[in-house]
């Protein structure tokens, strides 16, 4: 059985018109969003073995904010291919992770995110900036990942969690 955690970047600033997608950074709520939700995962025992996020620079802002306030101890790792990502490509890149790693925290974009984890668990669930969805896969090795080969166990979306973070409305299966 392997974990998928799926993440979308935090919220990003478009301050500067002039700097191109791929550089914009986090906003200020993005900066504070994402060691929250690196609090909220530690909290909830939803510790990665690896980091595999897109290279944009509010991707991995966002990354290396939850990697720290989590206090994870996973290493961090960069895929080009998770940038503007279909989810067949971000499926590419899970099945190359090795599988001495049993959990995965994939840090993305949309609408790759929302559509990477419907392929897995054809499940429809909205993805705002920052959220979580987590996958338990019926996988041994994650070169069997294929289409609706996991369970959604559950969706945090920020907003929900600071209103409450005991009994927020988190999506349940």
């Amino acid at each position: 059985m392997k974990k998928l955690f799926i993440l979308r970047h935090a919220k990003s600033s478009w301050d500067d018109p002039d700097l191109a997608d791929f550089d914009r950074p986090l906003n200020d709520r993005g900066l504070n969003t994402a060691p929250f939700m690196g609090e909220v995962m530690a909290k909830r025992n939803f510790l990665p073995d690896i980091i595999l996020s897109s290279p944009a620079r509010r991707a991995l802002q966002t990354a290396l904010l939850v990697k720290e306030a989590g206090g994870m101890n996973a290493a961090v790792k960069y895929d080009e291919r998770i940038y503007e990502a279909s989810p067949q490509a971000l499926r590419q890149a899970v099945l190359e992770i090795g599988d001495e790693f049993d959990s995965v925290l994939l840090v993305g974009h949309n609408p790759g995110v929302e559509g990477f984890t419907k392929f897995l668990t054809n499940k429809s669930e909205p993805m705002p900036t920052a959220s979580l969805s987590v996958i338990e896969l019926d996988i041994k090795a994650w070169n069997d990942l294929a289409q609706e080969t996991g369970r959604l166990q559950t969706v945090i979306r920020p907003k929900d969690e600071m209103k409450n973070p005991e009994t927020s409305n988190i999506a349940r299966t």
